[in-house]
């Protein structure tokens, strides 16, 4: 019996054309091509595997709600990931593998380890904020990756200080940096650009930092494991005493894997959506309002888990990542067998795309969606179909708890000492950072101390 298999409609232009507009208007991408084809569109390639857009609810279920034999959902065969996250990768893992590992890797981001990571955020945030000079222009988003930087090399790695720290963090920070860059962002589409011609070619820059960096981490693994006798309670220390359901712990290459994953997934993600943040609460008035009120009825001992659960703080930052997702979209899954959805029969090979940023700015959910409005998510719950700022399914970010329990601490400490303004009011739009959207680069804002506070 022949199969007929049917595929949305969807642009037929070239490669190098829709590649441009990808690279350079990521936004506009998608939304050009919804207000044309609607829900669901197909981006043609001339190879067999076309790109499928989707992003109703009842797609984005079924997608995330369907058993692993339907698509393969790792990241394998990125050249990019693979190098600087390593084939171990959870992000990387597949079936069984990948269940196996996301079991180990989860427990220390959850329950009471939450409450310490809490007090060091907020340490943390407090020495970063020390260094502002009230009234003199700083960048807002260097400030966010200082902080969290800092944050993921003493809650994960164990760092805080010393030479390994410092060495480190400055290593991190430029391949992060070079990574982000507008050449980076372009090289990452282009297989030819993706092989180490020299030290002088951007790929081969980026292989010889990664290179340093390992060297270090895993001299820091082998201390760690030599100090078995401490009762340490960061994420690498927790993952080396950890086992899997056979007795056997992670090995070297695995520990370093995570590591470079939970670094990459948490550092600069959580950076552009703490910026972002900044930028709507100086933008409007009334949310600033609105925020400072809350957090007028917090005193400076409130446990930071008690800071988390403030209602319009949290809704701030839902509404902050509903606007502008960091990830447009969640991991693309490609099909492993014909596979039916909403009435489009895909055959074997499809690569199914599930647009965060079109699910969040869906009218129907989201009414006036791009109109940031906290309030949205204190009057209604959304599923997790709706909103999925973290992706979803097994590939849903495990990470994704702590990422906003730090969201919370950082703006909670700062807005409670301080004002934070934009020098230019011009509305920003996001660019492309390496694979994420985040707000310019160069945006700058003025601190000043509440008066009641000084």
């Amino acid at each position: 019996m022949t199969v007929t298999y049917n595929l949305p409609e969807g642009p037929r232009i070239p490669r190098l054309v829709r590649l441009f507009k990808f690279i350079t208007q990521p936004i506009q991408y998608v939304e050009d091509f919804a207000k044309v084809y609607g829900d669901n569109f197909t981006i043609w390639s001339s190879r067999e595997s076309h790109f499928v857009y989707f992003s109703h609810p009842q797609a984005l279920e079924k997608i995330f709600t369907s058993n692993a034999n339907c698509f393969d959902t790792g990241g394998g065969g990125s050249p990019l990931l693979e190098l600087l996250l390593g084939k171990s990768s959870l992000i990387l893992l597949e079936g069984d593998r990948h269940q196996r590992q996301r079991q180990l890797l989860t427990p220390p981001f959850h329950g009471e380890r939450m409450r310490a990571y809490g007090h060091a955020i907020r340490e943390i945030t407090g020495q970063v904020t020390q260094q502002w000079q009230m009234g003199k222009p700083f960048n807002i988003r260097a400030s966010m990756q200082e902080i969290t930087m800092r944050v993921i090399l003493r809650v994960v790695f164990g760092v805080d200080e010393g030479s390994m720290f410092e060495e480190l963090r400055q290593l991190l920070t430029i391949l992060l940096d070079f990574m982000g860059s507008p050449l980076m962002s372009s090289t990452l589409f282009f297989g030819f650009t993706q092989k180490d011609y020299g030290a002088w070619s951007p790929w081969g820059r980026m292989v010889r930092l990664i290179e340093k960096i390992d060297e270090l981490i895993y001299t820091l693994i082998d201390q760690r494991r030599a100090d078995v006798a401490e009762n340490r309670q960061d994420i690498l220390s927790l993952l080396i005493s950890a086992r899997y359901e056979d007795g056997q712990p992670m090995s070297n290459a695995e520990l370093r894997d995570e590591l470079m994953t939970m670094l990459v997934a948490g550092h600069e993600t959580t950076a552009s959506a703490l910026t972002w943040a900044f930028y709507w609460i100086d933008s409007l008035p009334e949310v600033r309002e609105k925020l400072s009120q809350e957090l007028d009825t917090i005193d400076e001992n409130l446990e930071p888990s008690s800071i988390a659960k403030l209602p319009y703080l949290t809704a701030v930052c839902q509404e902050t990542l509903r606007f502008y997702p960091i990830v447009l979209n969640a991991f693309f899954r490609r099909t492993n067998n014909p596979v039916e959805i909403m009435g489009y029969k895909l055959p074997k090979g499809t690569l199914v795309v599930p647009s965060i940023y079109l699910a969040h700015h869906r009218e129907e959910v989201y009414p006036q969606s791009k109109q940031f409005r906290p309030e949205r998510f204190l009057e209604r719950q959304f599923s997790p179909y709706e909103y999925l700022p973290f992706g979803g399914g097994n590939r849903r970010c495990i990470g994704l708890a702590f990422a906003q329990y730090e969201m919370k601490i950082v703006l909670a400490t700062i807005l409670s000492q301080f004002r934070v303004s934009r020098l230019s009011k011009r509305p920003v739009r996001p660019v492309r950072r390496g694979l994420t959207l985040a707000a310019p680069g160069g945006m700058r804002m003025v601190a000043s101390k509440w008066g009641s506070r000084e």
